[in-house]
């Protein structure tokens, strides 16, 4: 049986690694800019995928900059549930059945809207799609798996006036401090926030993630932030190895307790290793990918975003996930911005499976692991349930599709 998209677009799959204000619909934006009075470069979808979302990119600096605009108009209760809602819709309409959801509340704090507030708009949203679409017959009858979702909290690597009202008060308040010292503290308190929020709200908050200018700005200053999230079974992924060496991703693996790496784009570069006392760099290496496959640390894999923010990488061909594949490392495909990269879950397997030659045994190993190294929200037993509702519907598409051959 060939691998077509049509038939990736039908097998349920899970995106793990999702941005929200990344994955904003661009009419959205555009509608959203207009009703709140925030200016864009372009108030056409023409306009904003040649000036801000493009198909390639400088670096990530230039990547991230785009996050401006989508985050200036997610600042109140409405838009996030909005935004939330529409981004469950378009996972569904493309067979996604599990996604995790990660952004920054910081971002959308102010003085209209507290950090529960924003946890709060943005399950609303993911919680209307979840309802409408698991009370159809389908799902009722159990002839298809249900919608999942979790909500993964971002702190900020490093954060300036600008950012929001939250991270403006903070650097005014300890303006004499040191700025690392600051960071940390935001990201101490985003935890205790996202503790809350799942436990008193009963909000599914399943993970805690480290985003933001990787270089210059290490994931071990956040050691504190971590332990705690560690310390309450909070589950941890960390960006790592997305702009900086496969050190970063060693650091996030032993420091942060990562249970997922997003990204690990640079794990097999030795170039990036900057540590002097590091002699044999290809040993180093071997060493970590071996401890990430033992440890079966999953690597969320973004093939367009790292195509589009890692100028070397001329050629998709090029992407490490080759080398992962090869060393049977646990990966799982993602879009990371559905918008910022102008990609789905669909087009990044059907990708993979053009250049990679992904066969049929390798490709559904590689999207039910997905599912089954989700931070699910729920008892390990209801997980398991779940992952076997979805490993049969799966086995159904691939049996519908062998017939048509």
């Amino acid at each position: 049986m060939k691998i077509t998209k049509e038939f990736i677009k039908k097998i349920p799959k899970t995106d793990l690694h999702l941005h929200l204000d990344g994955s904003i619909r661009i009419s959205t934006l555009i509608e959203l800019a207009k009703e709140n009075g925030i200016s864009l470069p372009s108030y056409t979808e023409e306009g904003l995928k040649k000036l801000v979302f493009k198909d390639k990119y400088e670096n990530l600096g230039e990547y991230l900059k785009g996050f401006a605009y989508t985050s200036a108009v997610l600042q109140d209760k409405s838009s996030l549930e909005r935004v939330a809602y529409e981004l469950a819709i378009d996972n569904l309409s493309e067979g996604v059945r599990y996604i995790e959801v990660r952004f920054a509340p910081q971002l959308h704090q102010n003085k209209d809207l507290n950090i529960i507030d924003v946890f709060i708009a943005v399950n609303q949203g993911l919680a209307k799609a979840k309802q409408e679409f698991n009370s159809t017959d389908k799902v009722k009858s159990g002839a298809e798996p249900p919608f999942g979702y979790g909500i993964i909290s971002c702190a900020m690597r490093m954060f300036d006036y600008g950012f929001s009202e939250y991270f403006d008060k903070l650097l005014d308040v300890h303006k004499h401090s040191e700025r690392k010292w600051i960071f940390s503290l935001a990201s101490q308190e985003l935890v205790k926030a996202s503790i809350e929020a799942r436990d008193q709200y009963n909000i599914p908050v399943v993970g805690f993630d480290l985003a933001g200018m990787e270089k210059g700005y290490p994931a071990v200053d956040h050691k504190l932030a971590y332990s705690l999230a560690h310390k309450n079974f909070l589950k941890k992924t960390v960006h790592a190895g997305e702009d900086y060496g496969p050190e970063s991703i060693f650091q996030a693996i032993t420091e942060l307790h990562a249970d997922r790496i997003g990204h690990g784009v640079h794990l097999y570069n030795p170039k990036l290793i900057k540590n002097k006392e590091i002699k044999d760099k290809q040993a180093y290496i071997r060493n970590l990918a071996e401890y990430i496959g033992d440890r079966r640390i999953t690597l969320e894999i973004c093939l367009t975003s790292n195509m589009q923010t890692n100028p070397d990488l001329v050629e998709l061909k090029n992407h490490p996930f080759k080398k992962m594949s090869e060393s049977k490392l646990s990966v799982t495909f993602c879009t990371d911005n559905r918008t910022v990269s102008s990609t789905t879950v669909t087009d990044e397997i059907f990708k993979a499976v053009q250049t990679f030659n992904i066969n049929r045994k390798d490709l559904k190993d590689i999207v039910i692991y997905g599912f089954k190294r989700s931070f699910f929200y729920g008892t390990y037993l209801k997980k398991r349930k779940y992952v076997r509702s979805v490993i049969n519907y799966y086995d159904k598409i691939e049996r519908q599709f062998k017939l048509k051959d």
